[in-house]
């Protein structure tokens, strides 16, 4: 579940309401139908820019294709159901799993507790991946095609939210070089 936030950049609600009918392993992705709300009700995503198709690293596809030997059945379909086939709770998965995982990965704070609280945050490092540059590690996507793998209902969102982490166009190193390579 963490890994399939973590390089799909789902909401915490959309994780949780994830269907194995719309998990595609052999296209490599995720169709985002539906949600999970804080109260346990399945329903439509938050928007309709929020029903999108995100490609999945192969990494992931290998792992989902382990996990849906060994998840729990549901009648609802659910990926990441509890033992009794439900949706799972956002606070149980974030103090069950995140929170384990942080501390064992020693993403701590001074305490030596789990730095991120919420799962939140690793739909920001999705973000984050998409935009960095590739030579950083990241995929250097558009600013539209990000909008569209989170699922923002505008673009003016994903610029307000994530605008400072796109390369800048004023780098003074890269003006010198490009002065440099037009005038000889």
């Amino acid at each position: 579940m963490l890994l399939t936030a973590i390089f799909a950049g789902l909401r915490a609600s959309e994780v949780r309401g994830l269907r194995w009918q719309d998990v595609d392993l052999k296209g490599a992705k995720l169709h985002v139908r539906q949600r999970v709300d804080r109260f346990g009700k399945i329903g439509p995503v938050k928007s309709e820019a929020g029903e999108r198709t995100v490609p999945i690293p192969p990494r992931l596809v290998n792992t989902l294709r382990e996990w849906k030997l060994a998840a729990p059945k549901s009648k609802l379909d659910l990926a990441f159901p509890t033992l009794a086939g439900t949706p799972q709770a956002l606070t149980d998965i974030v103090r069950r799993s995140f929170q384990p995982a942080q501390v064992a990965a020693g993403v701590v704070n001074a305490k030596g507790q789990a730095k991120y609280k919420g799962l939140h945050t690793l739909r920001h490092f999705y973000a984050s991946w998409c935009i960095n540059r590739e030579k950083d590690g990241g995929l250097e996507l558009p600013l539209k095609m990000v909008q569209a793998r989170l699922g923002h209902a505008s673009i003016q969102m994903t610029a307000d939210r994530y605008g400072h982490l796109f390369p800048s166009t004023d780098d003074g190193a890269e003006l010198a070089a490009a002065e440099k390579a037009l005038m000889h």
